[in-house]
């Protein structure tokens, strides 16, 4: 199941890339360090290709829990606060349009397919037990973001495979992230 998974994830992305190539560097993205809001992080988006960036971003934040990293679940809403890892890989599609129509392309704003990766780690407050204090996702996602010169808007969406250290998974259809952030630099 989990080689299934990955070797489908490898072949998406692979022909996502393909597809998604652009010619015109003036459109281009650049690198951007930013501080998110919604979930408390530092992020830099790090070009690496005309249309493409490698996103990390770490901190603090809120999340929900998967029931098969679960020995005990929470009655009620279920959270998780704890420090994550986020590493995406977005190929963005639409700029070359988005500029001839006349919309702002700045700071990396744009549609884009990407390939993300989450981790957490030990808890400072939840209300549930976890199988293991560090679990990992992995996933495909389309997504859109959007920046004036200094306020960032982001969003997507898309299914995850998740795990932890001990050997506990499962898959989730739809994992939704919303994130409202601060441009504090940007290079083309």
């Amino acid at each position: 199941m989990r080689r299934q998974f990955f070797a489908s994830i490898f072949v998406l992305v692979l022909s996502v890339s393909s597809i998604l190539a652009q010619d015109d560097d003036d459109l281009g993205v650049g690198n951007i360090f930013r501080v998110n809001f919604i979930n408390p992080a530092l992020e830099y988006e790090l070009k690496i290709g005309g249309f493409s960036v490698l996103s990390a971003a770490g901190g603090i934040g809120y999340s929900g829990s998967y029931r098969e990293l679960e020995v005990q679940g929470a009655n009620g809403f279920a959270y998780i606060i704890s420090p994550f890892l986020d590493i995406q890989h977005k190929w963005f599609y639409n700029r070359t349009k988005r500029a001839a129509s006349g919309k702002y392309i700045g700071y990396n704003s744009g549609n884009y397919f990407s390939l993300r990766g989450i981790s957490r780690f030990g808890s400072i407050a939840e209300n549930v037990t976890r199988t293991d204090n560090v679990d990992f996702a992995i996933g495909p996602t389309w997504g859109l973001q959007r920046s004036n010169s200094k306020l960032h808007f982001l969003f997507d969406i898309g299914p995850q495979y998740y795990t932890d250290t001990v050997g506990n998974s499962g898959f989730f259809p739809i994992m939704i992230q919303i994130n409202i952030g601060l441009n504090l630099s940007y290079n083309k």
